[in-house]
């Protein structure tokens, strides 16, 4: 939706608790109503109240959601999905004709890699692998029928960083779109419409809801005529976020800076601690100075984030070893929740990429720090490595 003139002057934490969240005008209510209603009264043959006619078309709660998102991301169009992976392919499926090309990363989600390498090339669309984070490995792989280059920045589950501005550049000289993740950075700490981005995407799964209690995916785009393409694919596909889910993302939006100063206060301490284990071999966190791209992070970021991954001597087993043995830190998949998880990327978030050239190191652990007091969490990881 469009951001409404009060907001456009607004900093980000006004923007997350005030943006879409309009008064009830019925009974003054400051939280939107949830509308669990699948269909509206109609005030004549083609008389729609506010626009409303079916709630996969428009929901008012998934508007209000929708309007918050297109303001944290200085966007012009935000559209809510039932999951991460239903706003891709919503996405895929309206850039993309058979016989087109897409530039993905050498290090992302492995459900995205699996829509791309299942899913999407079934359908004729062509893909390859790249380096995001080098700029001539982006040329590098660009065709005559390149249409999208796709970035996670930072990347899942290693922390790469990529150049926004840069890789947007090299992709509109193409005539390619560039499409970011931001899941990881959520919009509080790093906003790439800003930077040159065409399209950003997000599974409200995790940051954005923040709680573990919701599953729902998003896409923003300053692109007047793209948010039009998309919401009709959104509107005849049909995975809308229903108005439930849609609530509790627009709850936890509200509180997401304050959440991600914590993420990122605690991150930073525990990639500090690893960094000097002797059973650690090597620390992913884009904070640490000695990180490839901390400096592109450091310019682009607000802060580093609520994720840290690293590898530890003794291969795969050990990696597991270390998963079983954290108490604090819970043992699942997903990540950006309040309560911290560990897990170990081959065996679970990225069992999909095995073989492939996204396949992640098998000593490899992903941790998503949560805002528990950080001492414990300091403590649980260092008797869970031994």
């Amino acid at each position: 939706m469009h951001m409404s003139d009060r907001h456009i002057s607004q900093h980000f934490e006004t923007l997350a608790i005030h943006a879409g969240n309009t008064a009830d005008p019925l009974t003054g209510a400051v939280v939107p109503p949830i509308y669990q209603v699948s269909t509206y009264k109609q005030d004549g043959v083609g008389g729609l109240r506010g626009g409303y006619e079916y709630s996969r078309s428009a929901n008012p709660t998934r508007t209000a959601l929708e309007e918050n998102l297109a303001a944290l991301e200085g966007g012009r169009r935000g559209l809510a999905f039932a999951s991460g992976l239903a706003a891709e392919d919503c996405l895929l499926r309206t850039l993309l004709s058979p016989g087109d090309h897409v530039v993905i990363p050498n290090d992302a989600y492995g459900g995205t890699f699996r829509l791309f390498a299942k899913v999407v090339s079934r359908w004729g669309v062509e893909w390859s692998v790249a380096d995001t984070s080098d700029p001539s490995a982006v040329r590098a792989a660009l065709t005559p029928k390149t249409k999208v280059v796709w970035v996670e920045t930072p990347s899942n589950p290693l922390l790469g960083i990529t150049d926004i501005a840069v890789v947007a550049q090299i992709a509109r000289d193409a005539g390619a779109r560039l499409v970011v993740d931001n899941t990881f950075a959520t919009p509080y700490l790093q906003q790439p419409l800003a930077l040159g981005a065409d399209v950003v995407v997000h599974s409200l799964t995790k940051y954005m809801g923040g709680h573990s209690d919701v599953v729902g995916g998003a896409l923003i785009v300053n692109d007047q005529e793209l948010g039009e393409q998309l919401a009709y694919h959104q509107n005849a596909m049909g995975a809308v976020a229903g108005p439930f889910d849609s609530w509790l993302v627009l709850r936890g939006t509200k509180t997401l800076a304050v959440r991600m100063d914590r993420h990122s206060e605690n991150a930073a301490r525990i990639a500090d601690m690893l960094t000097r284990h002797a059973r650690v071999t090597r620390v992913l966190y884009p904070g640490l100075a000695e990180h490839p791209g901390h400096e592109i992070a450091a310019k682009q970021m607000k802060a580093f984030g609520g994720m840290v991954s690293f590898q530890v001597e003794g291969g795969e087993e050990a990696a597991v070893e270390v998963c079983n043995r954290a108490k604090v830190f819970t043992l699942g998949e997903s990540l950006g929740g309040v309560e911290s998880l560990v897990e170990h990327p081959g065996r679970m978030t990225h069992a999909s990429a095995a073989g492939s050239a996204l396949e992640v190191p098998s000593d490899l652990v992903r941790l998503s720090v949560g805002i528990e007091n950080v001492d414990d969490l300091l403590e649980d990881l260092q008797q869970a490595l031994g």
